[in-house]
């Protein structure tokens, strides 16, 4: 906390005599998180520092923190400090500087398979007509790669139609579109309380209100889901429910149904975006096909084949819903790349697509066992064929999440904290680590190194050694 936010704040107590200064200072935390100075996980001042900040004795400023505490609006580790903790659950995000470090997938190290990569590509150029990839073209994509867009919606959905398909630049965009297109001013975007960052930073570029689920081992709850319902005021229930980012939750079955009955009882749209779904080999029943008539569907390539691809496939629940979606997508990028769309569909029709998928989940699914054997299984979530972890920080460490992330990136560990990931300013003492991008195995093994290491060592003693 800067020395100019406690001069702030000496000024109110000096200002505001009739009221306790303990309890004004507990209003002022407030206020601060409520107007978003203050962020979760953010460090407050020591007891005597903040004493000596403001001008009050230090029992006074003990009063003040255990006010605070008590209102849910900090917490303290001993050993640690204190730290912003948050208490709502619905928030109109502020534009600002979110954590978007990307969820890079793996890039694997086989030249036949890099041969075939780009021998396609080369055909691509070779033997289409140029200048009608350089065209513009109807939004949604030509057949034939709605052809190929089917090809990969398959693998999952049953019942995809090519009526209902639309070929869009990229998931992000996608997901733009939808909540342009869904959320009217003051209605609710439901999401989980721990979520991808992008929806977060869509929400606040849009003037959206988020509204966090509680969740648990399993997902979004669905009680809390059903109680928001009931209010009348949710416009959309967005879900990643296959290999979950960040928290690598795959939504049981069970879950998914009863979470499928609310929306339909409600009549409330769906976001499934299952970016990660074609790498696990043993997927759920897809929420469209639970509730079709709701769901908007995503697929796309970003995950397993190249992010540079911007290339992602939506299923809307009826043909009229994709052929308003398709007026929003228009409005907002014009087209898809026509180029990029000719290369996506070779690639996946040839079946080259397919074999760097596997390529992917095998490569993912060594670096995992890697990750396990020098961590512990007890202390992160994970699933076989997914290429980032969520490390759950031990008790005895005292580290702050947002700290040992920028110490472990001092060592070229993808480490992002749970803050980044939070929607009810209440993260977990947990990280979220990637081992994809252009790192080989063994800088994966020498990063898991650093990380079992520092979780292993308190978090004062590495302040005394670094």
């Amino acid at each position: 906390m800067s020395t100019h936010e406690l001069q702030r704040w000496r000024h109110r107590l000096e200002s505001e005599k009739g009221t306790p200064a303990y309890r004004l200072i507990a209003d002022l935390i407030e206020e601060d998180v409520d107007s978003g100075r203050l962020q979760a996980r953010d460090r407050l001042p020591t007891l005597r520092d903040l004493a000596s900040a403001v001008g009050i004795n230090y029992t006074t400023a003990a009063r003040a923190y255990n006010e605070a505490r008590a209102r849910g609006l900090i917490d303290s580790h001993p050993g640690s400090g204190t730290f912003v903790k948050g208490r709502t659950v619905s928030v109109q995000p502020s534009r600002g500087d979110y954590e978007m470090t990307m969820n890079l997938m793996i890039e694997p190290s086989i030249p036949t398979l890099v041969e075939q990569v780009r021998d396609t590509a080369i055909s691509v150029m070779a033997q289409h007509d140029l200048y009608s990839m350089l065209r513009y073209q109807a939004f949604g994509g030509s057949p034939r790669s709605k052809e190929a867009a089917l090809k990969w919606l398959d693998q999952r959905l049953s019942r995809a139609v090519p009526e209902q398909v639309l070929v869009c630049p990229g998931i992000h965009s996608a997901l733009v579109g939808l909540l342009t297109k869904l959320v009217d001013p003051g209605k609710l975007v439901c999401v989980e309380s721990l979520a991808y960052p992008g929806i977060k930073a869509i929400a606040a570029q849009l003037g959206l209100t988020l509204h966090s689920l509680e969740r648990d081992a399993d997902g979004p709850l669905v009680r809390p889901f059903e109680e928001v319902c009931k209010q009348g005021n949710v416009a959309v229930l967005y879900l990643n429910p296959t290999i979950q980012n960040p928290t690598t939750t795959t939504i049981p079955q069970s879950r998914r149904e009863a979470l499928a009955d609310v929306a339909l009882r409600y009549s409330i749209p769906i976001i499934e975006d299952d970016a990660y779904t074609l790498l696990s080999e043993e997927p759920e029943t897809p929420i469209a096909d639970l509730a079709p008539e709701l769901t908007y569907y995503i697929m796309g390539t970003a995950k397993c084949f190249g992010p540079g691809l911007r290339s992602a496939f939506v299923h809307a629940p009826s043909r009229r819903q994709a052929q308003r979606f398709a007026g929003a997508m228009r409005a907002l990028y014009v087209m898809s790349s026509p180029l990029v769309d000719e290369l996506v569909s070779s690639w996946i029709l040839d079946g080259t697509a397919e074999a760097m998928r596997k390529a992917i989940r095998n490569e993912a699914i060594a670096r995992l066992k890697l990750a396990e054997q020098y961590l512990g299984r007890q202390r992160i979530a994970s699933a076989k064929g997914a290429f980032h972890l969520w490390l759950k920080l031990p008790k005895a460490s005292n580290w702050n999440p947002s700290e040992l992330a920028v110490q472990l990136r001092g060592h070229g560990v993808s480490a992002v904290s749970s803050a980044a990931f939070s929607t009810d300013n209440n993260p977990p003492d947990a990280l979220r680590l990637c081992f994809g991008g252009p790192i080989s195995r063994d800088i994966w093994e020498e990063g898991l190194q650093h990380v079992a290491d520092l979780i292993d060592q308190p978090a004062y003693l590495s302040s005394l050694t670094t």
